[in-house]
């Protein structure tokens, strides 16, 4: 069995930490992918967050940007009455929000990716972490992020919320040094 920096788990969130975490992400669709459901997990689980995915992907229009920021008072409700999402007035109505902040970062920077990148550089930081502990719940880059991300008009974006996105979307590779996936994850960019 190779050593994974979160033990076990399902077998849901060991194919996450195997795939996908610290992963560099340029995409914008899935960078709002992930910016959605960090905030969505906010006092939550992220294995609860990962089951609920797929739904989420149906609910809000696969992450388009631009759908989203288009949502009416009327999908907000029909959101609100589905339960394979988390039914949180203010996650759900901070998504919509967020969408359109999303949209004017675009516009302002070509992408939300060039934005995004340039808080670390351009290049994934590359911790040398030994435990779970010593991983900091924020750092700061992500009260940088969060900072600047609330100056534009997004919602659940707090410093640990943006740390874990910055992780999530491989900004920061996290991966223990006994983890398998570190080294792997170190050479993408």
């Amino acid at each position: 069995m190779p050593r994974r920096c979160f033990g076990d788990g399902s077998a849901l969130y060991q194919r996450y930490h195997d795939h996908e975490w610290g992963v560099p992400v340029h995409d914008d669709r899935r960078l709002f992918e992930f910016l959605v459901l960090e905030g969505a997990q906010a006092g939550l689980s992220w294995d609860t967050i990962l089951k609920k995915r797929h739904h989420y992907r149906r609910a809000f229009a696969r992450f388009d940007p631009r759908r989203v920021a288009r949502f009416t008072p009327a999908q907000v409700r029909r959101l609100l009455r589905d339960p394979g999402i988390v039914r949180n007035r203010l996650k759900v109505t901070g998504a919509v929000r967020n969408a359109r902040a999303f949209l004017a970062i675009q516009r302002e920077f070509g992408s939300f990716d060039a934005y995004l990148w340039g808080f670390v550089g351009g290049r994934p930081r590359q911790s040398r972490r030994r435990t779970l502990r010593a991983i900091p719940a924020r750092t700061r880059e992500s009260d940088a992020l969060s900072r600047d991300l609330r100056r534009r008009g997004f919602a659940f974006v707090g410093p640990t919320i943006c740390y874990a996105f910055m992780q999530a979307v491989g900004l920061v590779n996290d991966h223990l040094l006994s983890c398998f996936r570190r080294t792997q994850v170190a050479r993408l960019r």
